[in-house]
């Protein structure tokens, strides 16, 4: 895993709350990740997207102007961004949230706030995996 906490290693948060991203920017940095970026909703994720190409996005479903699942339809109808692996990092267990995430191909995780090391570690199997 060290491997992928590399500088070249870049992570997008995409989050309207500063005290979640703050809790997970701390513990990507506490497993060794230093490129990271956070802004609040998915119009400034897109807008992000168009000088910038992360490694992973962590996405939240509730947010303000653009939510995740907007932002994740805006990415798949345009088909643009369709490579990025993409892990929904919300707070709501809803099943019908879940499955509706599930449509998208590159959301490789549907995780419940907040971010664990365990998740950490489970994103980046998965995403090893998917190199494979």
């Amino acid at each position: 895993m060290k491997n992928n906490s590399s500088s070249n290693f870049k992570i997008l948060l995409v989050d309207d709350d500063e005290i979640t991203n703050y809790i997970t920017t701390t513990k990507l940095k506490n497993q060794g990740f230093e490129n990271i970026e956070a802004v609040i909703d998915g119009q400034l994720a897109l807008d992000y997207l168009k000088d910038n190409t992360p490694s992973l996005i962590i996405l939240d479903v509730n947010m303000p102007v653009m939510d995740g699942f907007e932002f994740l339809e805006e990415l798949s109808i345009k088909s643009i961004y369709q490579d990025i692996p993409i892990a929904m990092l919300t707070s709501s267990g809803r099943l019908a949230d879940k499955e509706k995430a599930a449509k998208y191909k590159n959301v490789i995780a549907y995780l419940e706030k907040p971010l664990s090391y365990e998740n950490i570690q489970n994103i980046l199997l998965t995403m090893n995996k998917s190199l494979t």
